[in-house]
């Protein structure tokens, strides 16, 4: 096989490797990267603005043929060698397929009658936001809201989604004040998600019309400023001396009664 690039300065290869490490370099050139079959399959069936698609030699003889007859048109396809891709690789046993994609314009998330959304309020595990990701597409939510959370567009998010990256609708709103205008203008009623024995029982809550739920942060929930500013306070109910879940966990449990 020719051709297949072996230096770490290639500037492909550099690229990569400086969009899989900063945030800064992901928005300045407005690309992300993929690395792994399944995910990488996944932004091609989801027609998701793949620029390079990149195969360890041995990765190609596998599967390169059948995926370069895709509607590649608009993706360069390099091979590099297996040391390298080892190098490039951020996960334990990589499979030696990698790719550059293009960050999605940020679109403007209609909100549907009796729409139900999520709201993740400073979040910062990636496996966290990832985790929600996959299982908001799984009980079909119709839409992500991001406000002061981790990078939606780490690897480690990306990863996390499993694919679900590229089915979601997902907006990213660093300002309060914004959001709730946002919510209010589109007569969205909000939940804000806490520990409070107070609050209203998730399994006795009856929600219709549109609704979003807030998710906080993983060590200190909401803001009480923010919670107080949502339509109602809820609660999932819990046995013994357990006080709180995991945070994708109980976005889980909430999404759940949303759609109930």
């Amino acid at each position: 096989m020719e051709n297949i690039i072996k230096s770490k300065d290639n500037p492909v290869i550099k690229l990569y490797q400086k969009l899989s490490t900063s945030k800064k370099e992901r928005l300045q050139y407005g690309l992300f990267v993929l690395e792994g079959i399944r995910i990488t399959e996944d932004a091609i069936k989801e027609n998701s603005g793949i620029t390079h698609l990149i195969f360890t030699e041995s990765a190609y003889e596998k599967l390169g043929e059948n995926w370069v007859q895709a509607d590649l048109r608009d993706t360069k396809v390099i091979v590099i060698s297996n040391e390298l891709g080892n190098r490039i690789a951020s996960t334990g046993t990589p499979q030696g397929v990698f790719a550059i994609c293009r960050i999605p314009v940020e679109k403007k998330l209609n909100f549907t009658e009796n729409g139900r959304y999520v709201v993740l309020y400073g979040l910062q595990d990636p496996g966290n936001v990832g985790m929600i990701i996959r299982t908001a597409d799984a009980l079909g939510i119709d839409g992500i809201i991001m406000l002061g959370s981790c990078d939606l567009y780490s690897p480690k998010v990306i990863r996390s989604t499993m694919g679900s990256v590229f089915r979601t609708n997902i907006v990213i709103e660093n300002d309060t004040d914004a959001l709730f205008d946002m919510l209010s203008e589109n007569d969205v009623e909000s939940s804000a998600a806490v520990i409070d024995t107070d609050a209203e029982k998730i399994t006795q809550c009856q929600f219709s019309g549109k609704q979003a739920v807030f998710i906080g942060n993983e060590g200190n929930g909401l803001p009480r400023e923010v919670s107080a500013r949502c339509t109602r306070r809820v609660t999932i109910p819990m046995n013994g001396n357990i006080n709180s879940l995991n945070a994708a966990m109980a976005a889980g449990i909430l999404m759940w009664e949303l759609k109930k």
